[in-house]
């Protein structure tokens, strides 16, 4: 009886309510707006769900971005909303496994070994019918690409755009600089020091700092990556040199001049080991020379995709 009784209650208050001057009106809830991008749910062979956006040009030459450590897809904003990136291109973003919208499953065995990142890239290539597609790694995003060509060949593959990506651990002293060690701070068991991790990170990614908006966006999405996720991708090998001795493609190595996470050196390796590599140092970025330097990062991912484009001719 009290629960019924408490049900008419609160029907009936509402009713009265609706009807007292100054009270507004229930109004039915506004449409939710149109996505600025095609959104796609992609499941991997190991059964890990991934989200997918897809941008631009449907019918347009393909180039999958891949982020780096704790980032989203939205790293790649000012790639995608680019009007002239945007009306040539087809431009497919992902959160990586453990990332963004993606799901995070726990245990060593969904980031530790090569075959799950070589694979999820192969899935979203396969379920978007992607057609030898360029891909642009950046950070973190270089090794999945290197996991992926070890993996799956390069056959699939129309180009690469390293961007101040990883490709070798071989000697750590002359390729990681002083920014790699804030790392360590954002996977504390502690939350503060964690955020303080990634705060200091953040800045450490970024020569040319964002705005604070910005930042508070892109700290926003680092924090959306679990603490387990961030302590299973580390310490994975990186034995890629001889795959990369082997590509035979278009490869455009860019990387930032003032980069302190990873330094120019390891840009040099890359393009002096990927036979025909282009390098471009951006003078005066940091480790996102993508966001630091939009307009030339825009026009020579431009020009590389119209090298791969004369090449199919």
């Amino acid at each position: 009886m009290l629960t019924r009784r408490g049900a008419f209650l609160g029907t009936a208050g509402l009713a009265l309510a609706s009807r007292l001057p100054g009270v507004a009106q229930a109004q039915a809830p506004a449409p939710a707006p149109a996505l600025a991008y095609r959104p796609h749910s992609v499941t991997t062979p190991d059964g890990v769900v991934l989200s997918v956006q897809e941008w631009g040009n449907p019918q347009g030459p393909a180039i999958l971005f891949i982020h780096g450590s704790w980032q989203s897809h939205l790293s790649w904003a000012r790639q995608v909303s680019d009007p002239a990136l945007a009306a040539r291109y087809r431009m497919v973003t992902f959160d990586l496994r453990g990332h963004g919208d993606s799901a995070k499953p726990e245990g060593d065995a969904f980031y530790k070994p090569a075959k799950p990142w070589a694979d999820d890239v192969a899935a979203i290539i396969a379920a978007l019918g992607l057609q030898r597609p360029v891909l642009a790694g950046w950070s973190y995003g270089g090794r999945v690409m290197c996991d992926y060509l070890t993996v799956h060949g390069a056959d699939r593959i129309g180009g690469l755009h390293f961007v101040d990506a990883t490709t070798t651990l071989a000697d750590p002293a002359a390729f990681f600089g002083p920014g790699l060690r804030t790392l360590a701070a954002g996977t504390a068991a502690d939350q503060a020091q964690r955020i303080a991790g990634t705060i200091a990170f953040l800045r450490v990614c970024f020569e040319r700092q964002p705005t604070d908006a910005e930042f508070q966006a892109m700290l926003a999405f680092n924090m959306l990556t679990p603490r387990h996720v961030r302590i299973a991708m580390g310490g994975r090998p990186a034995q890629y040199e001889a795959m990369l001795r082997a590509l035979r493609m278009p490869t455009l190595v860019t990387h930032g001049e003032k980069d302190q996470i990873i330094l120019p050196a390891l840009a040099r390796w890359t393009a002096s080991v990927v036979p025909g590599a282009r390098l471009s140092i951006h003078e005066g970025a940091g480790h996102s020379p993508f966001w630091e330097d939009t307009p030339r990062f825009n026009r020579e991912l431009a020009e590389l995709m119209a090298q791969v484009a004369a090449r199919r001719g």
